[in-house]
């Protein structure tokens, strides 16, 4: 059973037929029946009208509610200082300590939930301190993934993800 609507390659396509769109404001009457009366209860909008109010509640909305992105700000600073501090308390941790494996698995839970948080923040992808912590924690999870979590840091790669720390945390004391 084949409906008429639907597109075969043995159909023939159909033109339908435009109805011109009447406008309110084109047509002028005269009496007072066309018009609507106050006590309807309802305005009716013109696409003009319609169109503006959307456009200006866009544009002016960011303007409105900026304390939204000082608290997310606040939040971000908060949380990056916390894992600065985890991966620098990890990374000292000797080899042949006990916790080291639960101290690297928890560091690589926090860094993945840290990254997948701020990585869609579009306000936070050209900030230094962003960069530099995207930076060190790929590294860090990138050693630990590739050689295991007992396996040491070597000493340049060990520098140059402190160095990427300290950086990054100085952005984030400057509001960077």
């Amino acid at each position: 059973m084949a409906s008429s609507t639907l597109i075969t390659p043995t159909s023939k396509l159909k033109l339908l037929s435009l109805t011109p769109i009447k406008s309110k404001l084109a047509t002028t009457t005269t009496s007072a029946a066309a018009q609507p009366s106050p006590t309807s209860g309802a305005a009716i909008l013109t696409r003009r009208q319609l169109t503006i109010t959307v456009l200006t509640a866009t544009l002016v909305s960011p303007l409105i509610a900026p304390t939204a992105n000082a608290e997310s700000n606040d939040e971000y600073v908060k949380e990056t200082q916390e894992v600065i501090t985890k991966v620098r308390t990890t990374l000292t941790k000797n080899k042949t300590d006990p916790d080291v494996a639960d101290a690297v698995a928890d560091l690589r839970a926090t860094s993945n939930s840290w990254v997948a948080k701020y990585r869609r923040e579009k306000s936070l992808l050209g900030k230094p301190s962003f960069r530099d912590m995207y930076s060190a924690l790929n590294a860090v999870s990138g050693h630990y993934i590739s050689f295991g979590p007992t396996a040491p840091i070597p000493a340049k790669r060990k520098a140059r993800i402190l160095e990427e720390m300290d950086s990054a945390e100085k952005s984030l004391l400057r509001g960077r």
